[in-house]
């Protein structure tokens, strides 16, 4: 049986912090996650069964976590996103581990995709 494809489904939960350790602490202690440390400015959680980061730099907003979605094809997934009038927010970017991009859909919510390629 082959594994499911995770082309446009969300794939990860970021969470803007002031505080990388004090966050590790936090949802280590609570529920039992563990991480891994991108430098100082990102550490990678998982629950045992998503993943996400905490992000350090970024402003606290009230909407809560950034979803993150996967694409295969990040320009076609952007593109199709303008023709449908989505602002980017942030165009194509890399970070380790891949390349992204931020949009805000029609309510205001700011998510983003990613790609490995």
């Amino acid at each position: 049986m082959s594994a499911p494809s995770v082309d446009r489904r969300i794939d990860n939960i970021e969470f803007a912090v002031e505080d990388i350790a004090r966050a590790r602490d936090f949802y280590g202690k609570a529920f039992g996650w563990t991480f891994t440390d991108y430098g100082p400015s990102y550490c990678e959680f998982t629950d045992g069964r998503l993943t996400g980061g905490f992000a350090k730099g970024g402003p606290v907003s009230p909407g809560g976590p950034l979803v993150i979605l996967y694409a295969d094809d990040l320009e076609g997934t952007q593109r199709r996103l303008e023709e449908m009038g989505a602002p980017i927010v942030k165009p194509i970017f890399s970070f380790p581990g891949g390349r992204r991009f931020h949009f805000t859909d029609p309510e205001g919510y700011e998510l983003a995709v990613w790609s490995a390629g």
